[in-house]
């Protein structure tokens, strides 16, 4: 029987061997996909598209836009930012308007106004989220504004544009991997399948292995993986065309070590599933009713039902930019695309010539590097879901150093107390929290150690990291103002004579504290006038808050609270407040006239916020409220802060009654109609209506919407008014 145990014991060992190389092989493809989906959901990425109402606009004007915000991976709108960064850089890459944005489930409208001081050039419109700040430059939305001032000949003699995507990457190195032993070959010719076709000498399948892994993703989403075994006829993988996303698909194939050795992106074409209909009535002459009648539908010819169409009506140009649906095809993904890209998108150009035009392209999200490592990008920008994030810096003046480990107060003057509190990290920095509203605060940041003569810096909450620039080509002063001379001349002859058509943009300024006192009920709350008038505040501790000392030694006042359980001081200083800002000096407090007081609140207890415990709080509140009679010291910061910028109106004439129609007032709008949040019904259908104006040209209706489940819709069509 020995004769027959050894084959038996080699055909089972190497049956086994065979087992368990191959269960290695599918470890690494789940290991691989685990680490892939752990990185897109800890680092997500996020993308911006930008409606506006025109691309050439004249100094001093409206810009009116409509901001989405969609989730790369789901390609759904995204609620998980309620704030956009808008702005606005000048060729040099200077920004000439910034302002926040409120959204709402993933949409906002948007408009400000131009500077009329800047001057003619090419300039670029930049929006990214706060997360977005953690990959800038990269991850934000760009496109290009031309601007001319027709007040002024100062211009950017050179002009320049956002530098566009050059970079290889690994599976562009052909010779490289030729030389390596390894050739890999992309044929999309067969309509049923894309063919993956891996050759390689013996010396490389000696050096590296037999066996390759092929991974294929889009925009996060997985839709191919593969063992793949090497030998010496070559390997050919049929990859079956319907489960490829449409989009830009990320192929790579991996060593048996485990390492990217080739990566391409290709290009799967798609059919638009938000697909519009619409219908234009009326007489296409001046100063006439002009209906739209929209109606959506899904690819089944079925109604689809958008909750945010964003409309404009504006005077055509010859500058043209991808719709909605285009633009998601890269989103910001694969860094500034060219203009011959993204026209190659815009005119439908066949799939190979836009893969052409990919090969030098990489993803600035999916780093495979980072991916198998699992040292994922550092996160110090978070999601404003809640709270918008006013960030800042600890740093001594006399070293320049930041200061770890220090506690800050955050305070708003105000009848009704609101405290906050930070602490600085290892680098210094230090984060507070603001309500997501349009309310003016008066923002007042301190140190709680004023003696390690430290210094506050507030963060820009804009991104101080702009896109590279490459030289553009050379558009004369003239070129500019021949394109843009009637739209120079309108805007000139709305501002002399239809001032009454521009919305009304002032808005009174006040400022808001808190909405609720942040101690709630206070052991003690002294309403001044209940008592008789005591002429210093020394008296009015002293005859009227039982258990809270204001006392003078030597030259110096202090306040001190007894501990109501133990009976005696606290050995600390309680948190000392006027009108709710903290103050440190009890002589401030000792000092006012009780005349201006309207109120004394008294915590005697410890109290905690969060982490922060005070050894109980005297709250002074004067009758103005707003800490008006008061001098801050040099250490603190005072700073009027609005979270969200308001957003005004478009407005626009009617001429129903025939005087107006009559009038020989001009009308020469540059901007016939906005809309940036229109709602179909439940059939898919709604109808706008808007007057033309004096100015007889070619008009562009530009419709841009995403359904809540993801459908874009980009529509275009061009009229003339005669």
């Amino acid at each position: 029987m020995s004769k027959y145990r050894n084959p038996v014991c080699l055909f089972l060992f190497c049956l086994f061997s065979l087992s368990s190389f191959g269960q290695v092989q599918q470890d690494f493809l789940d290991a691989v996909t685990d680490k892939f989906q752990k990185y897109c959901n800890s680092v997500p990425r996020e993308e911006i598209y930008v409606h506006t109402d025109r691309q050439e606009y004249v100094a001093g004007e409206d810009v009116w836009f409509s901001i989405y915000l969609i989730d790369r991976q789901t390609a759904k709108p995204s609620g998980s930012g309620k704030i956009a960064y808008f702005e606005i850089l000048n060729p040099a890459n200077k920004p000439v308007v910034q302002k926040r944005i409120s959204l709402e489930q993933g949409f906002g409208p948007g408009q400000i106004v131009l500077p009329d001081t800047i001057r003619t050039g090419i300039y670029t419109l930049r929006a990214y989220t706060n997360w977005m700040k953690n990959f800038l430059p990269e991850n934000c939305f760009s496109k290009r504004l031309v601007i001319y001032n027709a007040l002024s000949d100062k211009s950017f003699k050179v002009m320049t544009e956002l530098k566009a995507q050059t970079k290889n990457t690994t599976g562009d190195k052909s010779s490289s991997l030729a030389a390596s032993g390894l050739v890999v070959e992309i044929d999309k010719q067969d309509q049923e399948s894309i063919r993956i076709i891996i050759n390689s000498t013996r010396d490389f399948r000696l050096a590296g292995g037999n066996t390759c892994y092929l991974f294929v993703q889009t925009h996060g989403i997985i839709n191919f993986r593969r063992v793949v075994s090497l030998s010496d006829e070559g390997t050919v993988v049929n990859i079956p065309r319907d489960i490829l996303i449409p989009g830009i698909n990320h192929i790579t194939l991996f060593s048996e070590a485990g390492r990217p050795v080739f990566e391409r992106l290709l290009y799967t074409s798609f059919l638009k599933t938000g697909n519009l209909n619409l219908a234009v009535t009326g007489n296409l002459r001046s100063r006439e009713k002009i209906r739209l009648g929209i109606e959506t539908k899904n690819g089944s010819a079925a109604s689809e039902n958008f909750q945010a169409l964003s409309i404009s009506v504006a005077a055509e140009s010859g500058n043209t930019f991808p719709g909605i649906d285009d633009y998601m095809i890269f989103g910001s993904e694969f860094g500034v695309l060219s203009d011959e890209l993204l026209k190659s998108i815009i005119n439908g150009a066949p799939e190979d010539s836009v893969n052409k035009l990919l090969l030098p392209m990489k993803s600035s999200w999916i780093d495979w590097n980072k991916i198998l490592s699992g040292q994922f990008p550092a996160i110090r920008y978070n999601k404003e879901t809640e709270n918008h994030f006013l960030y800042g810096r600890l740093i001594n003046k006399n070293t320049q150093i930041p200061d770890p480990e220090q506690y800050l107060f955050l305070s708003m003057p105000g009848k009704k107390a609101m405290f906050q509190y930070a602490k600085t990290d290892k680098n210094g920095d230090f984060t507070f929290t603001l309500p997501l509203d349009g309310n003016i605060k008066d923002l007042i940041i301190q140190p709680e150690n004023a003696e390690r003569n430290n210094n506050i810096r507030i963060e820009s909450s804009f991104s101080d990291k702009y896109p590279e620039l490459a030289p553009a080509y050379k558009t004369s002063v003239e070129a500019l103002l021949q394109d843009n001379s009637k739209l120079a001349v309108n805007y000139q002859v709305m501002k002399i004579y239809r001032s009454d058509f521009l919305p009304d943009k002032s808005s009174l300024i006040a400022f808001t504290g808190g909405s609720r006192r942040f101690y709630g009920k206070p052991d003690i709350e002294l309403i001044m006038d209940n008592f008789i008038k005591l002429p210093v505040m020394q008296e009015v501790f002293f005859e009227l808050i039982p258990g809270v000392f204001l006392k003078k030694k030597k030259s110096e006042y202090e306040i001190t609270i007894a501990d109501p359980v133990e009976n005696r001081a606290y050995d600390k200083t309680p948190l000392l407040l006027i009108d709710g800002v903290v103050i440190k000096d009890p002589a401030i407090i000792a000092n006012l006239d009780p005349e201006i007081v309207e109120k004394i609140d008294a915590v005697k207890s410890r109290y905690f916020v969060g982490e922060y415990m005070m050894y109980g709080l005297v709250n002074v509140i004067t009758r103005a409220g707003d800490l008006s009679n008061i001098t801050l010291p040099d250490y603190a910061v005072r700073l009027p802060y609005r979270v969200i910028e308001p957003v005004n109106s478009f407005s626009s004439p009617d001429y129903v009654s025939k005087e107006k129609k009559q009038s020989h007032i001009p009308d020469f709008r540059n901007t016939l109609y906005w809309n940036p949040s229109v709602k179909t019904d439940i059939e898919g259908k709604t109808e706008v209506d808007f007057w033309t104006s004096d100015f007889k040209s070619d008009y562009e209706i530009n419709v841009q919407g995403i359904s809540g489940d993801g459908k874009l819709v980009s529509f275009k069509k061009i009229i003339k008014v005669n």
